[in-house]
Formats: structure tokens, C-alpha cells, sequence
């Protein structure tokens, strides 16, 4: 089998990705910045290039099958000669897109929509992964659990079936693997909504803690994602976008169930994977 290049690889999915890649004997490599730092398998050939460098990409791509993409901008800003240096070289991509890039409501969300878009406008066997809220969002509240019992942030009821980034690898593994897959739009969630404030308590109980989420006004939890190196006009639309999920949460849906054949990993599953991450 040719080898299925991974970007994103020493991020929270990409990781996954290449841990069920190797695990299944399948040739990896990834695409990093600084090969020298990425801590990747002894199996995975880790091979310097940025997407944000086409001129850097034809080496990296050059023999490849299969393409596992992670856009790691906030814009669509030179996506295009990107994606076109893929479908030079590969025959599959599987985008790791946006659940909201259906709609495009949001900057985000137009984001991913642009992306599809031009990954769709190739000859390339293409595959979206479209998931909602990330489980490993959370770990933002890492350092509040070890500072205390409490973690403060907005919409104490704000309700998510958040994704386990494990659930998001098999899938893109068996849309990588397969062409089973072509053309497939795939909406992924957990398999059950959790508040903010049942996920801190989750949380809690895993560390065998107390914990308690305490709601902050937007002003507050505006101040914080800025002070934090969101952008101004990402925060805003963040905010108004977990507002408004308030009334129009998410919905559970089951694709990974149906993809892979196994259900969908609960939250308190990745806690307990996670646990030593609000330790440490």
C-alpha cells in the first residue's frame, strides 16, 4: 500500500490517526514543521513541510495514496495551492472539517465550507469528517483543576455531545483505507449531551474530587478568550454561537456507531483517558 500522509500528526487527532495507522501495519508519514520535535513512532517517517509552503509539500507528497487533512488556520488563505499540490500527488483525502461547515454561519464554520469546497472542485476520492464540539476542548480547563475546586467559564448550561478525538481517527482511518467512503459528508458526535457544568462534575468524579463550573458573565469570558490569544472577532462569534446552542443544542447523532460498528466513546471515557493531563 502506498504510504497515507498525515498533517495535523502531533495534534489531538492527527496523533490518533497515526497511533491506528501503525498499530494496523500500514505505512505513515507526517507532515511537521520540526521533525526533530515531534515525538512521533520510529515507524512514521516524519518529513519537515508546512501547508502554508506549497513549494514544501511536493517532496513530502510525492508517492503518496492517501492524505489525512488538518487545515490548522483560522482562514482559507492559501488553501488552494495546498489541496492543489495534493491532488497532484494523492488519490484520497479525508478533510477534518467542521459539523457547522454545513451552514457556514460562523468565520470557522465558513472556514471548513471553503475547504470542502475546494477539495470537491479536484479529481481526489475525497471523504469530510464534520465533528461537533471536541472532547479534548475541555483540557482548556486544566489548569483551573489544578489550581482549585472550581472552574470558571460561560453558559453553565451549555449542553454538547462532545467527540472523543479516538472515535474521529477510526473513522478517518477507515475512510483513508477505503473507498467505501467517496463522496461522504460525515456528521460525528459523542453519544450523549453533557452540560458544561456535568462535565466538570465528570471530571471531578474521575479525579476523585470535588469539582464544581461557576458561570461567568460574557464580559468576563469575553476578557478571558482574548487574554488567551483568541481573536477578538472569534471570540465574539464563539460566544454567540455556544449562546445560541443553549436553545438549539447539537443533536446526538450515530455515525460513529455506523462507520466503525462499535458505539461512539462517552466523555467520562476520555477523562479517564485524559486524567493525567489535569494532574500533571
Amino acid at each position: 500500500m502506498d504510504p497515507i500522509l498525515v498533517t495535523g500528526a502531533t495534534g489531538n487527532v492527527g496523533r490518533q490517526v497515526v497511533r491506528q495507522l501503525t498499530a494496523a501495519g500500514l505505512p505513515v508519514r507526517a507532515l511537521t514543521r520540526d521533525p526533530d520535535t515531534a515525538r512521533l513512532p520510529d515507524t512514521v517517517a516524519a518529513l519537515r513541510g508546512d501547508l502554508a509552503d506549497p513549494d514544501s509539500l511536493d517532496q513530502v507528497l510525492h508517492g503518496v495514496g492517501a492524505v489525512f487533512l488538518v487545515w490548522p488556520f483560522g482562514h482559507a488563505d492559501g488553501a488552494a495551492a495546498a489541496v492543489d499540490a495534493i491532488a497532484r500527488h494523492a488519490r484520497r483525502v479525508v478533510y477534518l472539517s467542521s459539523l457547522g461547515a454545513a451552514t457556514a454561519d460562523d468565520p470557522i464554520s465558513r472556514m471548513h465550507n471553503e475547504l470542502e469546497r475546494l477539495i470537491e472542485s479536484t479529481d481526489l476520492r475525497w471523504t469530510h469528517l464534520r465533528p461537533g464540539g471536541f472532547a479534548t476542548n475541555t483540557l482548556s480547563w486544566a489548569a483551573q483543576v489544578r489550581a482549585g475546586d472550581e472552574v470558571r467559564g460561560p453558559y453553565a448550561d451549555l449542553s454538547r455531545p462532545l467527540v472523543h478525538e479516538a472515535d474521529l481517527a477510526t473513522v478517518a482511518v477507515r475512510a483513508l483505507t477505503s473507498d467505501a467512503h467517496h463522496g461522504a459528508r460525515y456528521p460525528l458526535t459523542g453519544p450523549a449531551h453533557l452540560t458544561q457544568a456535568e462535565q466538570v462534575a465528570t471530571i471531578g468524579d474521575v479525579l476523585g474530587r470535588p469539582l464544581r463550573y461557576v458561570e461567568t458573565d460574557r464580559a468576563e469570558s469575553y476578557r478571558g478568550m482574548v487574554g488567551a490569544g483568541w481573536p477578538p472577532d472569534t471570540a465574539d462569534a464563539v460566544l454567540d454561537a455556544w449562546y445560541a446552542m443553549r436553545e438549539r443544542p447539537e443533536p446526538v447523532l450515530d455515525t460513529v456507531a455506523a462507520v466503525t460498528g462499535r458505539p461512539a466513546r462517552t466523555y467520562r471515557d476520555w477523562v479517564v483517558d485524559h486524567a493525567a493531563d489535569f494532574t500533571a
